[in-house]
Parts: structure tokens; C-alpha cells; sequence
């Protein structure tokens, strides 16, 4: 055994200079090297120095308050940021939108893949994934801010190829000079493994990116064992790629730094019988969950987005058909029922955990049968907006990538923005104040979905509400269903921005939706 390569995360964030770029793992408050974040922001705090840095994360890292990419809200510290998602970080969105640095915010699943190709010196990502989005640099070339325009063209992210009169994006490399990760567990020679961990994440992607472009690869674990401790297949990262080891804080080892409690049956220590997992009670999100529930068939492979579609999960639980299909969200988990809030990334009962640019290959390729995704503006074209909103771009995640990929799609979400009022009662849902804007809208703010891309492609493409469900056709959105106790003209025509189709054979929304007993359901 050589030197130690056990450090202080003041010494970590020293090994930082001035223009670097560092690449951070995590993905909202999991697995997250929050000390390591924190020395380098008080350590610019203090010197004003590292300045000027690149800040590469694939995920959105935050949780919505101080933590995470929020504790880099200093200005002058950040000289460029570019990751999949901003949302969870709303105190860097005054220095975005002031243009203090130039801001891209790429395809979640695209910088999975181009973690790996950084690593192999490849000059990128060659991919569909993007085209005819806000991706696009036909559209806006993943730009979130001013500053990002006024970049020259080389220093732009991402590029149309054409192969074979075929479109295609190139995400563009470029080389990582330092990276934190997290583990649960280090050995004295490096040697990382995961056991607390509830998502897998991309750490060897993103030790091996840094590695190979000469940089310094800094890990965050709980403990420390002796060397050749910890069994071969279970080292995620050889201690070859790691240079240094952090010990973490109380806060810092947690496997979600915002959630104090441990949770074994996250990670697959334990599991917990089903009829522990609460039910979800008669609402908006249960009916949505409850419709979207009804297009999943036996043996499918079915991914959750996050927030309103984790209802079909609780769903398929409380109507005991969890084991006939095969759940999966993009942090890296198959099976298991998803959680929700702060925990959003992990599965009680998972079955298996895999890398996140493993699960992004799955996605890419369709491997995926149908996908319920959130959706915020939709538009006319059938074009859908989860990414920027009142001028303020926060990301797609992984939602670019698993539209693009995955033929049959379910977009959920109440049909009104801002608090609606409604009551649920005797099989019929009864409107009595709605919300202060409709979704529907004559154009999306951004395109994080293209409906003519789908139309082009042949996907089966549902827009599931509380109150009606639209179908995408090559014509235009259409109304097939809607639900009991809704007066179409009042309640659905006359709060959209457009108008929409009407099927000559408009249906009644399935009343067992409306109602507190289970829907008896089948697959």
C-alpha cells in the first residue's frame, strides 16, 4: 500500500483550479458528494477562488431549498454550467437569468452517453435523440440563456450531422478535470462499492471520463475498510481510477442527503410486504393514474416519470397487479414500486439497480413498452413543454430521450395549472372552481416534446387529465373521452387555447375511476 489517499474535503476543494471543469454525480438528493460541494463553496466564499469553473452534472442536483447545485450559486464561481436539469437549483436561476454564465441544458440521458464518450475520447454523442426539440440547433441548440448564444459556434454543445440524407445530433466532448462521486464504501486502495446506495448512477462513467482526460477523480464514502475487503464484483470504481478518498459528514453519508432515515428496502437489504405501502387516496392524481393504469398490459416494461405518473405505480400496488409488469425510472431501477417527493429516485422493493447510462442504452434502443410522462403545456401540434416556463429554462431530464424512444406514451397531468377545486363523488367529478390556466395552449412556451416528430414516427401518443383524454393524430390533438359529471363545452372546449378535435365517437371516461373502491382491474 502506497500513500493514503484519505483527504479533508477543504484539501479536495483545493485541487480545484480556476477555468477547470468539474464533473459532479447525483441526481436530486441521492447519492449526491454534498461535503465536497460544500468545501468548494466555501472556499470560494473565502479566497474567491476556484473561479470561472465548468460545472458538468448530468441529473438535476438540489433540493429545491440550499442544498446540492444551490450551494454554487455564488457569483463568479460558475464560468459555465451544463446538465440535464435546473429545476431542483432555483437559486442559480437569478445568475442564469442575469447571464452571468452561459447555461446549457442538455438531454439528460445524452450526457449519460456522452460521459462515456468523453471517456473514450470520442469526439461525442452521435444520436436522434433532441431532433426537432428545444435540442435541436434548428430550435435552440439547448441554449438557456443569453450568454450561451453569444458563444461562437465552436463552443456551442451540440451540432446538426447528416449521415446517409438522414438527420442526426452530434453532442459534442470536452475533457473533465476533476470529478466528486459518492460511495458507500471505500477501501484504503480506492476501491469503491455501493451497498447503501439506492441508485447506481454513473460514478465509473464519470472516474473514467476524468481519468482519461488527466484529471483528478475525488470520492466521498462513509467508511474506510482495509484493502482487498471488499469483494471484486462488488467495486463499482477500481481504485486505480480514484486518486483520493473524502470520509463524509453525518449529512453527507445519507443515501438521499435531504432524508435523514436509512431506508434498507431502497437498496434491496430488505423488503416490506405491500400492504405496508399506503394507498393513495381519491384525487386528481389517482384518477390520472387510475387511466393511464388502464394501457398497460401483462409482462410490459413500463417507465414512470416523475410526479404525477408515480400514481400508476400506487395503482398497479393497491389493485395487486405490481408483478405483472415490469416498472423501471430512469435513475437505474427495475421493479419495485417508485417513491415520491425528495425520494424520487428510488424504489421500494427494487429488483435490480443499474448504472444510469446503462438504463439511458435501454431507453434509447426501445426497450421500453410504454412510458407515463408528466406534461405541462401542450399545444395544437400535440407538441408537449416540461422545460421551460415564463422564460425560465429548468430542463427536460431524461424526458427528451424516453419520448423519443418509447412508441406508446401516456402524458398525465390535471387539465388546469394552479389549484383547482373539485369534488369526486357518486362516480362523477364535479368542477366547482377551476385553476388559473388551462394547458392546453395555441403554442408551447419550449418543445421538450415534438408532435410532428411522433406523427412521423408512428407513435401511439395519449394526453391524460382529470377530466378528458386526448389522443395525437396526424390532423391534430383529438378528443376521444371525457369524464362523468363534465360538460364538455363548459368545463373543456372553453378552457382551451385551441380547438381541439372532437371524436365523432366521444366516450365517457371509465366510472370506476371516479369512485374510492378499487377498480377491480385486470391485465
Amino acid at each position: 500500500m502506497g500513500k493514503s489517499k484519505v483527504i479533508s474535503a477543504k484539501a479536495a476543494a483545493n485541487l480545484i483550479k480556476d477555468g477547470d471543469t468539474l464533473g459532479i454525480q447525483g441526481i436530486i438528493t441521492a447519492s449526491t458528494p454534498v461535503d465536497l460541494m460544500a468545501a468548494v463553496r466555501d472556499k470560494y466564499l473565502e479566497t474567491q477562488s476556484p473561479k470561472g469553473i465548468t460545472v458538468f452534472h448530468v441529473s438535476g442536483i438540489g433540493d429545491g431549498k440550499d442544498g446540492g447545485m444551490n450551494m454554487f450559486a455564488q457569483e463568479g464561481l460558475i464560468g459555465k454550467l451544463i446538465c440535464g436539469h435546473i429545476g431542483t437549483s432555483p437559486k442559480l436561476f437569478p445568475l442564469i437569468t442575469e447571464n452571468k454564465f452561459p447555461t446549457f441544458v442538455v438531454p439528460q440521458g445524452v450526457l449519460t452517453q456522452l460521459t462515456r464518450a468523453i471517456g473514450a475520447k470520442r469526439p461525442g454523442v452521435i444520436t436522434s435523440v433532441g431532433l426537432k426539440t428545444y435540442a435541436d440547433p434548428r430550435v435552440e441548440g439547448c441554449k438557456a440563456n443569453q450568454a450561451a448564444y453569444d458563444l461562437s459556434e465552436e463552443e456551442q454543445v451540440v451540432e446538426v450531422l447528416k449521415i446517409k440524407d438522414k438527420d442526426y445530433l452530434l453532442y459534442k466532448s470536452f475533457p473533465v478535470n476533476v470529478c466528486f462521486i459518492k460511495a458507500t464504501t471505500a477501501d484504503v486502495d480506492g476501491n469503491l462499492s455501493i451497498e447503501k446506495e439506492a441508485v447506481r448512477l454513473s460514478s465509473l462513467e464519470l472516474a473514467l471520463a476524468t481519468k482519461n482526460s488527466g484529471g483528478i477523480v475525488i470520492a466521498q464514502v462513509e467508511r474506510l475498510t482495509e484493502a482487498h475487503t471488499i469483494k471484486p464484483h462488488d467495486v463499482v470504481v477500481p481504485g486505480v481510477l480514484v486518486d483520493h478518498i473524502v470520509l463524509a459528514s453525518e449529512v453527507g453519508r445519507r443515501q438521499f442527503y435531504a432524508i435523514p432515515e436509512f431506508h434498507p428496502e431502497w437498496c434491496g437489504e430488505t423488503r416490506l410486504p405491500l400492504d405496508q405501502i399506503a394507498s393513495m387516496g381519491l384525487s386528481e392524481r389517482k384518477i390520472c393514474g387510475r387511466r393511464a393504469a388502464l394501457e398497460l398490459k401483462e409482462g410490459a416494461l413500463v417507465n414512470l416519470g416523475i410526479g404525477m405518473p408515480e400514481a400508476v405505480a400506487a395503482v398497479a400496488a393497491e389493485e395487486g397487479f405490481s408483478s405483472k409488469i415490469n416498472l423501471t425510472i430512469e435513475a437505474g431501477s427495475f421493479g419495485g414500486v417508485p417513491q415520491s417527493g425528495l425520494a424520487i429516485t428510488a424504489s421500494t422493493n427494487v429488483e435490480a439497480i443499474i448504472s444510469h447510462a446503462d438504463m439511458f442504452i435501454f431507453y434509447d434502443g426501445g426497450g421500453i413498452d410504454l412510458s407515463v410522462l408528466g406534461a405541462a403545456e401542450i399545444d395544437k401540434q400535440g407538441n408537449v413543454n416540461v422545460s421551460k416556463f415564463a422564460g425560465r429554462t429548468v430542463g427536460p431530464g431524461g424526458f427528451v430521450n424516453i419520448t423519443q424512444s418509447t412508441q406508446n406514451i401516456v402524458f398525465v397531468g390535471t387539465f388546469m395549472a394552479g389549484k383547482t377545486k373539485t369534488e369526486i363523488k357518486d362516480g362523477k367529478l364535479n368542477i366547482i372552481e377551476d385553476g388559473k390556466a388551462s394547458k392546453f395552449v395555441e403554442k408551447v412556451e419550449q418543445i421538450t416534446f415534438s408532435g410532428e416528430y411522433a406523427n412521423e414516427t408512428g407513435k401511439n401518443i395519449l394526453y391524460v387529465t382529470e377530466r378528458a383524454v386526448f389522443k395525437l393524430t396526424p390532423a391534430g390533438v383529438e378528443l376521444i373521452e371525457i369524464a362523468p359529471g363534465v360538460d364538455l363545452e363548459q368545463h373543456i372546449l372553453a378552457k382551451m387555447a385551441f380547438q381541439p378535435i372532437v371524436s365523432k365517437e366521444l366516450k365517457t371516461m371509465d366510472p370506476r375511476i371516479f369512485t374510492d373502491a378499487v377498480m377491480n382491474l385486470t391485465i
